[in-house]
């Protein structure tokens, strides 16, 4: 579903890697993932498909793909979201126009529909060119991240009535499952080469990666947000080594 809604994006200028790391079985080799990318071919993107195997964590996983990637953006896409077909445009867009680290698109879980939370959606937007700061964990800045909550972007785009041609910039914690990035500004911080300071069992490793791009280069969320989670099991059941709380956040500047 995820590589089928890249088929449909109006933004056309990428090519795709993809990685697997399943153990027993061969996910790609599926006639459905092979018709996707087979229909991504003939409209001209570049694809690139990899079994990476032992596993070694995310933030391993994540590293090994920046290393493949040769473009000026790179785009980390989790494997199970829907993406509106003016989403990839409107990252690039704001990221150029930006010329900051990121820009991340939070996603929409649709069961939430009815579990409106007023609480959870203060939003503090960007007047003016996003800054690089410092957010670490338990300061007030951190709890930014209730807003990417349930379906707490969707209820308040709805309640400004902001359309895709309306999307405005606002301050984050970091963003889940669809982030751009500016590549250089990435590996610059050092990418997700923090891996092997981190057990192999770990979360929050695309958190840690945007707070030292952040500091050093700024970085934002876009709203309206044009990504919905199927919400599927999580493949990270223990949370326990959670990378924000156990390595270096630096300051801002």
């Amino acid at each position: 579903m995820t590589l089928t809604s890249l088929i449909a994006q109006s933004f056309k200028d990428f090519d795709l890697i993809v990685s697997d790391q399943t153990e027993e079985g061969d996910p790609l080799a599926a006639a459905e993932v092979q018709t996707a990318l087979a229909v991504l071919r003939i409209h001209g993107h570049r694809i690139a498909a990899h079994k990476h195997l032992p596993r070694r964590g995310m933030a391993e996983h994540r590293q090994f793909l920046l290393d493949q990637a040769q473009a000026p953006y790179v785009l980390f896409l989790d494997d199970d979201l829907i993406l509106e077909s003016w989403l990839v445009g409107a990252l690039v867009r704001t990221l150029k126009e930006e010329d900051c680290g990121f820009v991340g698109s939070a996603v929409i879980g649709l069961s939430y529909l009815a579990d409106v939370r007023p609480h959870e959606q203060q939003i503090r937007f960007w007047d003016g060119p996003v800054q690089p700061e410092s957010v670490r964990p338990d300061t007030p800045e951190w709890e930014r991240y209730r807003l990417h909550n349930a379906a707490n972007l969707y209820h308040l785009q709805r309640r400004l009535g902001l359309g895709p041609a309306d999307r405005r910039r606002y301050r984050v914690a970091w963003v889940g499952g669809c982030v751009l990035y500016d590549t250089a500004r990435l590996r610059s911080v050092g990418g997700f080469q923090f891996w092997r300071s981190l057990p192999p069992v770990h979360c929050g490793e695309d958190a840690l990666a945007q707070l030292r791009v952040m500091a050093r280069y700024g970085g934002c969320g876009l709203i309206p947000s044009g990504v919905y989670h199927q919400e599927l099991p999580t493949t990270i059941e223990d949370r326990t080594a959670n990378a924000p709380r156990l390595l270096e956040v630096p300051e801002a500047g």
